[in-house]
């Protein structure tokens, strides 16, 4: 076979620190849409984003090139960031140290 060809499914799950139900629906949306955008930037393809108020689950499309560890430390700190910058949850808000990562 010549060229590459990889297809390679996971699911990240991450949770707010101590399990708070800190992700509000009122800007829930706006993570997703920010977390997606980190994702598409890193080259990977976001499939499906959702959550609750106290985690959330990615399904991504990931390229054999990238590192997962990479990736989740990425979206978890540039999405604290955003969240804190904009002012979105009334609490302290970080994430819980650690994900699951399940492979498709």
């Amino acid at each position: 076979m010549s060229g590459t060809f990889s297809q390679i499914y996971i699911q990240v799950v991450f949770a707010v620190q101590n399990r708070n139900a800190l992700i509000t629906s009122d800007w829930e949306e706006r993570l997703y849409q920010y977390i997606t955008a980190i994702i598409q930037n890193k080259g990977q393809k976001m499939l499906a984003i959702n959550g609750t108020c106290n985690h959330i689950h990615i399904f991504i499309g990931m390229k054999p090139s990238c590192c997962i560890s990479d990736l989740v430390r990425e979206v978890k700190k540039s999405s604290n960031e955003f969240i804190k910058d904009n002012g979105l949850s009334k609490y302290k808000f970080s994430w819980q140290e650690g994900y699951g990562v399940f492979f498709v």
